[in-house]
């Protein structure tokens, strides 16, 4: 999934397209220390060249284990996304950059004169990895888990908590006006 941009001019105002499966597992886990094992990825879609950029859109499908957020067992987790790159040369940039000043976040300028999807396939991969990871077994329990001087309770319990404790508390300066306010009744 390397294109030189020589090979890409050959098919100008047309599409190439593709349907791969990579093995990014090594260098997958060498940039994420979380990440378990990956499956292989299946990438298919197409690159099409413009006169002003190179434009990538492909769906990408792979499994990847990571540890459960609770309790570290090993969760395969199935991704599946669509994105789109676009790529241009410096001199292609320079043509449109004072036109749009959030250009450059969204354009991939290229720094050699090749286009290396895999790349991109890895960096989206990462960006969809979910922040929170459950078994099957801690999505379905309905009680979470707790220990001896401890509980992982929910976001809702935590504010109910929170403000039957802020109700029963009173700051002592203002127990002290209301003292006053009895002996004036």
């Amino acid at each position: 999934m390397k294109w030189s941009l020589l090979e890409l001019n050959k098919f100008q105002h047309t599409q190439l397209e593709f349907d791969e499966v990579l093995d990014l597992e090594a260098s997958l886990l060498e940039r994420d220390r979380e990440i378990i094992a990956v499956k292989p990825v299946h990438v298919s879609g197409f690159l099409s060249v413009e006169p002003d950029k190179y434009l990538a859109y492909f769906t990408v499908e792979t499994v990847v284990t990571l540890p459960s957020s609770r309790s570290l067992t090993p969760v395969d987790v199935p991704l599946v996304f669509s994105t789109d790159e676009t790529y241009m040369t410096t001199a292609q940039f320079q043509q449109i950059a004072g036109d749009d000043k959030d250009a450059e976040e969204e354009i991939m300028i290229l720094e050699k004169d090749t286009i290396d999807l895999i790349e991109a396939v890895e960096d989206f991969v990462l960006l969809n990895l979910p922040s929170q990871v459950l078994s099957e077994e801690e999505k379905q329990a309905t009680e979470l888990p707790k220990g001896e001087f401890w509980a992982i309770i929910s976001e809702e319990d935590y504010e109910k908590q929170r403000q039957t404790t802020s109700e029963a508390e009173v700051d002592p300066r203002l127990a002290k006006l209301s003292e006053l306010f009895e002996e004036n009744e």
